[in-house]
């Protein structure tokens, strides 16, 4: 899966952008060849160009079984969403939905709930999430992301910028790796960002998440990680 914003909706951490700036070595491309490259890498993938805010695009070809991806659109929120809820059931009883929502639509609805009750807590919200699952939200009435994976890294998710500015996160590190040279990462797990609050820790809210410079043989140029992470696992 693929999604792409411009830097009206969301432009990532400078500590991204920035090794890429400082990488000659690694040639960036902009937004529309990176899409460009998607769809020759899977010609039948489907995309939806999002008001000049940005693309999302996703595709069955090449999909794990355990997981699938899927995209789902309500009340003009829009999500990409790649894995499988554990807690799915418990969940649709939580916030009242029938039986035939999927992981897609619980997403939404659990995103609406974080937008319109403010200021309840982000990580109360995707911290109720059990499973493997990464998903990209964009929210065309306020023309705003929230992207978030589980705690354990089981989904291969990555986020990049582009020479054009864009901020695009992919399942496929090569892809964004020919458009984003090294201003290239691994979303961290147990992390979500959002166009408001930006990089945060759910599964550690109270921990700042700091940016780590990579080697220079590293397929990525920053490595984000959660303060103190291994010293409070250590001690739980």
């Amino acid at each position: 899966m693929l999604a792409i914003f411009n830097s009206s909706v969301a432009s990532g951490p400078e500590e991204l952008r920035i090794p890429g700036d400082r990488s000659p070595n690694y040639p960036k491309k902009d937004s529309s060849d990176l899409l460009s490259s998607f769809f020759n890498a899977f010609p039948l993938a489907i995309s939806l160009k999002m008001d000049g805010m940005g693309d999302m695009a996703y595709t069955h070809q090449k999909q794990d079984l355990l997981r699938p991806r899927s995209f789902t659109a309500k009340d003009d929120i829009f999500c990409l969403f790649e894995g499988t809820l554990d807690n799915l059931p418990s969940l649709r009883q939580q916030y009242g939905l029938s039986k035939s929502i999927n992981e897609g639509l619980l997403v939404i609805e659990a995103y609406k709930t974080l937008r319109d009750r403010a200021p309840y807590p982000a990580s109360h919200v995707v911290g109720h999430l059990d499973g493997q699952f990464a998903f990209i939200i964009l929210d065309r009435a306020t023309a705003s992301i929230f992207v978030a994976t589980d705690s354990h890294g089981k989904i291969p998710f990555y986020w990049g910028i582009t020479a054009d500015g864009s901020l695009a996160f992919s399942d496929d590190a090569e892809l964004l790796k020919g458009a984003c040279g090294k201003s290239l990462a691994s979303f961290p797990q147990g992390c979500f960002f959002s166009s408001a609050l930006n990089l945060r820790s759910y599964e550690h809210p109270k921990n700042k998440v700091t940016a780590v410079p990579a080697m220079e043989e590293e397929l990525c140029g920053t490595t984000f990680k959660v303060e103190n992470e291994s010293v409070i696992a250590g001690i739980l």
